[in-house]
């Protein structure tokens, strides 16, 4: 099953964050927090004005992101855990 996002909506892969830190310190799997890096999976076409023109999104298959917490919806497609959120949600693209 493939799941391509409508409009101004993004597909995004999260990036796990490391395991330890700077310090040498393993994090426990408990202790974690969700990481608000990804990758960009797959984007819709654009957002649409009222006169109907199609704005194209800034972001592209294969740009890592940055994202809020909390934004977007997780999604499961193929056994594998994504997250569908709108381009607004997006803080940012790392070079």
């Amino acid at each position: 099953m493939a799941l391509r996002p409508l409009h101004d909506r993004v597909l995004v892969r999260r990036i796990e964050a490391e395991e330890k830190t700077a310090g040498g310190i393993i994090i426990p799997d408990s202790a974690k927090e969700k990481p608000s890096e990804g990758e960009v999976v797959s984007v819709g076409n654009g957002a649409r004005a009222e006169d109907g023109t199609v704005t194209p999104l800034d972001v592209k298959a294969g740009d890592r992101v940055l994202f809020g917490k909390w934004s977007g919806t997780e999604v499961k497609v193929d056994g594998e855990d994504l997250i569908i959120m709108k381009e607004s949600d997006i803080m940012g693209v790392l070079a």
